[in-house]
């Protein structure tokens, strides 16, 4: 990751209790909207990893992805008074994240109009030794958007149905059905022959020769 110090408000003391190690995201945010000036520096070690896994297998560039993780967080400070405790971080941190990329992906597209070049968040291009990682990589992206949404933020996110259906504005019932469509497609295309090298094809027309 960058350069990015969370900076939480000074000049309050912590209470006495739970450490802030050991409370809830969301009792952190309770906290750091308090005033507490360690709460926020923890919710950042708990979630910088996550966020930016989160970009980056959305994204084609590691400093972009690194570029919007801090974008979130900035978010997520100034959005701090805005916040309910009724409603899990996690999500809240997701639904911010991806606004945040909607946002980017949309500038993108409208540079793109201009200059003539592609976005450069475009879907990863296949690279030249399929190994096992891309190949999982460019199966994914040929799922549709939202099972492949759906997949992410549930096999690599690790969020609930429930956080799911929250962020992405969908039924429950919809998250499972996606979810099952988007493992058996996978499993589809994971299981097709893989394409030829060219110096797979030489080898083999020179040993019929």
């Amino acid at each position: 990751m960058g350069d990015f110090v969370a900076r939480p408000v000074h000049g309050a003391a912590n209470s006495p209790g739970i450490p802030a190690g050991e409370k809830t995201d969301e009792q952190l945010m309770v906290a750091f909207a308090r005033g507490q000036a360690d709460a926020f520096n923890v919710l950042f070690a708990r979630y910088k990893q996550p966020l930016f896994g989160f970009f980056r297998r959305r994204l084609d560039d590691t400093a972009q992805a690194e570029e919007l993780t801090q974008e979130t967080f900035l978010a997520v400070l100034r959005g701090t008074a805005r916040y309910e405790a009724t409603a899990l971080f996690r999500t809240w941190l997701y639904t911010i994240g991806f606004r945040i990329l909607r946002a980017h992906r949309r500038k993108s597209a409208f540079r793109a109009m201009f200059t003539g070049a592609a976005p450069p968040d475009r879907e990863p291009a296949a690279r030249q030794h399929l190994d096992k990682d891309v190949l999982i990589r460019e199966a994914v992206g040929k799922l549709d958007r939202m099972d492949r949404e759906v997949l992410l933020l549930r096999e690599f996110e690790q969020l609930s149905y429930a956080e799911i259906a929250a962020l992405l504005r969908v039924p429950v019932n919809t998250v499972r059905s996606r979810l099952f469509r988007a493992r058996m497609e996978l499993r589809n295309l994971l299981s097709e022959p893989a394409p030829v090298s060219g110096t797979q094809e030489l080898t083999r027309s020179e040993g019929r020769a």
